[in-house]
């Protein structure tokens, strides 16, 4: 699965926010004042990545998101484990405690989640 842009990235939380809607509906969540065709040709990009797909009515399309908000957040967050902490939830708790001024008690409930995940996949793989 590919990457996405900033503005791909805007348009996708839009689209999973709306779950399916016309250029129209996107440009009315905007925060900015993005102009109808940019919207158009972002949309069609993720169509052509496989991240939307349409239906089409006439000469009108209306859009909704092929891959789920889930399923990339874990894609990304995936990449960014491997990447940057070399596939280590301890690292990147580690980096987490340094960066963001999280207590102890913080770092630790992050691990326990971390090891209670872990040790369900290990119960699903047996």
């Amino acid at each position: 699965m590919e990457t996405l842009t900033k503005k791909e990235e805007q348009i996708m939380q839009i689209l999973w926010d709306l779950e399916k809607g016309f250029v129209k509906d996107i440009l009315a969540k905007l925060p900015d004042e993005t102009p109808y065709n940019t919207v158009s040709s972002v949309v069609r990009i993720l169509v052509k990545k496989e991240f939307v797909g349409f239906t089409q009515y006439g000469n009108t399309y209306e859009y909704f998101p092929i891959i789920s908000k889930k399923e990339y957040r874990k894609r990304i967050f995936s990449g960014v484990l491997k990447n940057y902490f070399d596939n280590s939830y301890k690292k990147m708790v580690s980096f987490l405690a340094q960066e963001k001024d999280l207590d102890d008690e913080q770092a630790e409930q992050i691990l326990r989640i971390i090891d209670e995940n872990e040790n369900s996949e290990n119960e699903i793989r047996k």
